[in-house]
């Protein structure tokens, strides 16, 4: 006996009219919808049966229903309030869906001190949301994220094509870029090419009281590329110039660079 057209349908595509959603620019939503990334990412990050995983936008469920099959526990964040009120219905029942703003919420108050974070990051505040992962207190074990390609490179480069987003990200973990998806894999599809990274979080170099003045002086070491480091550093940290050399010296690092 044939299938009826709606059996044949793909999930997110019955989940898109059932919501009569249209996805919103707004939230910068993009919605993964190819089963075979969905799987590729799931295998990427490491899940064993005991795990908890802390998804950040999990947009229609695809990539959350496999990460279900996967770990003993899922906690969803969702910003939209109609994905929020939809995806407990349709979603396993070890997954917990938390209709929250992922820059404000505390990932161990939500999840606990052991955890991963998994999540299809929207291009507009995929950094920002990134960088609160990062300095949650305790950060999880890894996190295994979709980014436009172009900034996956940036996390991952090294001297001297370092950035300001290279340094934040390795002060914290091991970044690696793991595969290129193009936009198809997408509703709807992006102009730009995605990428999965996954990053291995480790203590940061720093005790945690030290970690402002550091970024500072980072800052200003970036402020002004084509200037001597030493003028730039002085006159991004307010500190005299012969302190600056000094310290510059002791780091093995010449003024004049």
């Amino acid at each position: 006996m044939a299938s009826s057209s709606a059996e044949r349908e793909p999930g997110w595509r019955a989940r898109l009219r059932e919501l009569g959603l249209t996805p919103s620019k707004a939230l910068g939503q993009n919605f993964l919808h190819d089963h075979a990334i969905v799987r590729r990412i799931a295998e990427s990050a490491g899940i064993g049966p005991d795990d908890t995983v802390l998804e950040i936008g999990p947009g229609l469920g695809i990539l959350t229903e496999e990460l279900a099959t996967l770990a003993r526990r899922v906690v969803a964040v969702e910003l939209d309030d109609r994905l929020a009120e939809y995806l407990p219905t349709v979603l396993p029942a070890n997954v917990e869906l938390v209709h929250a703003d992922a820059l404000e919420i505390d990932p161990p108050a939500l999840v606990g001190a052991d955890y991963l974070v998994v999540a299809n990051l929207p291009y507009s505040v995929g950094n920002a949301i990134l960088r609160r992962m990062l300095e949650a207190v305790p950060p999880p074990r890894a996190l295994t994220i979709m980014v436009q390609r172009e900034v996956a490179e940036r996390m991952a480069a090294s001297p001297p094509e370092m950035s300001l987003l290279a340094i934040g990200v390795q002060f914290y973990g091991r970044p690696r870029v793991l595969f290129r998806v193009g936009g198809g894999a997408f509703i709807p599809a992006p102009r730009v090419e995605s990428a999965v990274v996954r990053i291995e979080t480790q203590p940061p170099p720093l005790p945690l009281a030290e970690h402002a003045a550091f970024f500072r002086v980072v800052h200003a070491g970036f402020a002004q590329r084509r200037k001597q480091l030493g003028n730039v550093l002085s006159t991004g940290l307010f500190i005299e110039r012969p302190a600056i050399a000094a310290a510059l010296s002791k780091a093995g690092i010449a003024t004049t660079e």
